[in-house]
């Protein structure tokens, strides 16, 4: 215990540093796994408060996560959340490493600071801001996309009735959103490769290319790595913003927009069934965790040293 006091007493700076992060962890992610015991309840708000209501509420088990899965909408919940999230990890990594690279050989400093600053603008926007801006391109009668089509005499498209293009609306609007901020992390891991390697490869007469796959995207892959890993912990949650506001809530288009958090959100809206979204993310938590668990475990065996922990 004396041991323990004394590195607290010599590392005190440190600490204190850590502490506000550490007390909003503990407020607003330690704390509400209290409330996660509404997840076997049957919730019944009444005027004493939340806890009294939670503690008086009925017993139900399973039964929240039944309703949330046995379902006609299960299925289709499931697959989209799992197969948009596939795909913004995977053309996002893709992007984002790319566009670090392209911006770490650009000559001019200056211009590639405003690239930089352009590309990590979008990240900062509101979705609803963002929903805005593809109305203002999809709009049936002033969007954009239907006067350029008339232009070259084709007939407009009424977007949001249209589900078949939404897969590719939805994936290329996530990306244009949130590419740029995550090139960031991989630009700052870049610039702190030691430039002696390209010096040495620039000798040998290696060219750009021979120098990103040789020297560039090794280094990298321990950072690609730790973001694939946490992403991959977040697989089975969508961003609501993105499936919500962007399709303005299109009933037509619910068989390719609605994801696992748009169908708990509209559920709790229309039956007030608290215990319902409760088991909706303590299922998407324990899931996701169990994800990073198994990812961390096949990186341990591949690379020990690429590993989260």
């Amino acid at each position: 215990m004396a041991a323990f006091f004394k590195n607290v007493l010599k590392n005190k700076v440190m600490l204190f540093m850590v502490l506000p992060g550490a007390i909003w962890f503990f407020f607003f992610s330690y704390l509400p796994l209290v409330g996660t015991v509404a997840a076997f309840k049957q919730y019944r708000f009444s005027r004493e408060g939340f806890w009294a209501s939670l503690a008086k509420s009925e017993w139900v088990g399973w039964d929240n996560f039944k309703f949330l899965f046995m379902t006609d909408d299960a299925f289709t919940i499931t697959r989209n959340t799992l197969l948009y999230n596939l795909a913004f990890i995977f053309i996002g990594l893709v992007l984002s490493v790319a566009m670090a690279i392209i911006l770490s050989e650009l000559a001019g400093k200056v211009m590639a600071k405003v690239y930089q600053t352009g590309m990590f603008l979008p990240y900062f926007l509101s979705w609803v801001i963002v929903g805005y801006f593809a109305f203002s391109f999809l709009s049936m009668d002033r969007g954009m996309l239907n006067q350029i089509l008339g232009w070259f005499g084709a007939e407009p498209i009424n977007w949001y009735s249209e589900p078949k293009y939404w897969p590719y609306i939805l994936v290329f609007v996530n990306l244009w959103k949130m590419v740029g901020y995550n090139s960031v992390v991989y630009l700052a891991s870049i610039m702190g490769i030691d430039k002696s390697l390209y010096e040495a490869a620039m000798i040998d007469g290696a060219s750009k290319w021979q120098q990103v796959r040789n020297i560039t995207i090794p280094l990298l892959s321990p950072i690609i790595i730790i973001m694939t890993l946490l992403a991959v912990g977040k697989i089975f949650y969508a961003d609501f913003g993105l499936f919500y506001q962007v399709p303005r809530d299109s009933g037509t288009l619910y068989a390719v927009t609605n994801v696992i958090d748009t169908y708990v959100y509209r559920g709790l809206k229309t039956t007030g069934e608290i215990g319902m979204s409760t088991a909706a993310g303590l299922y998407q938590s324990v899931v996701g965790f169990m994800l990073v668990l198994v990812s961390n475990f096949i990186v341990r065996k591949i690379d020990k040293d690429s590993a989260l922990f």
